[in-house]
């Protein structure tokens, strides 16, 4: 899905590297390190060569959300086929300033209502670790629910999955 990707009040496109200013300011935000890890990207070139790796990396899509009337650059979504995983999992990380505004829900729902034409991505999952509140209350409101704990490298996840189980 390299086409733009449109709601209300946002576009999503897919990271380049003219993007890397605001790539290098997200991932050094305190909720990034804090959730997702240290990236150690904490210059221009360290910033293009991490969205290199991310888009030479198969199964691993980056869009970069923005506001649709100004075109500022306020988080991303991610869409990514883990190894430890047996379906795609959807991930989001918005720059503190942009957070509780509904703008990680619109774009991620967005997302998903595209994937959901496409039968590969039937299940999507989701995972976090179980004291990032906020990205839980996201997900339960996307419509994923609590499947498992998992531990990935002596870390426990929570395994979230929007599939409908009896």
């Amino acid at each position: 899905m390299q086409s733009p990707i449109n709601t209300e009040r946002l576009t999503l496109n897919v990271v380049t590297e003219g993007d890397h200013e605001f790539m290098r300011a997200l991932v050094n935000t305190k909720g990034w390190i804090q959730f997702i890890g240290d990236r150690n990207v904490h210059s221009k070139d360290d910033a293009i060569a991490y969205i290199k790796r991310i888009n030479a990396t198969q199964n691993l899509t980056y869009w970069v959300v923005r506001l649709k009337d100004t075109h500022t650059p306020i988080g991303v979504i991610s869409f990514i086929k883990r190894k430890y995983l047996d379906n795609f999992d959807i991930g989001f990380a918005f720059l503190p300033e942009f957070n509780g505004h509904g703008y990680a829900y619109e774009a991620a729902r967005e997302v998903l209502l595209k994937l959901s034409t496409i039968p590969e991505y039937a299940t999507v999952l989701a995972t976090t670790i179980p004291g990032n509140v906020n990205s839980i209350k996201l997900l339960n409101k996307l419509g994923l629910h609590f499947e498992k704990e998992i531990e990935v490298d002596n870390e426990k996840l929570n395994l979230y999955s929007n599939a409908i189980t009896s």
